[in-house]
């Protein structure tokens, strides 16, 4: 997982990539490629 200063680029990488708020942070999730992976906070 990396830990980034901006997800949209990274959001933007794969159609199927999720941006999803849990906990006060920030997540990029994708169940069809995992290695998409991201947070920030």
């Amino acid at each position: 997982m990396k830990v980034r200063n901006s997800l949209k680029s990274l959001r933007a990488r794969h159609r199927n990539n999720r941006l999803v708020r849990r906990k006060g942070r920030v997540y990029v999730i994708n169940k069809v490629q995992r290695r998409f992976k991201a947070r920030q906070g």
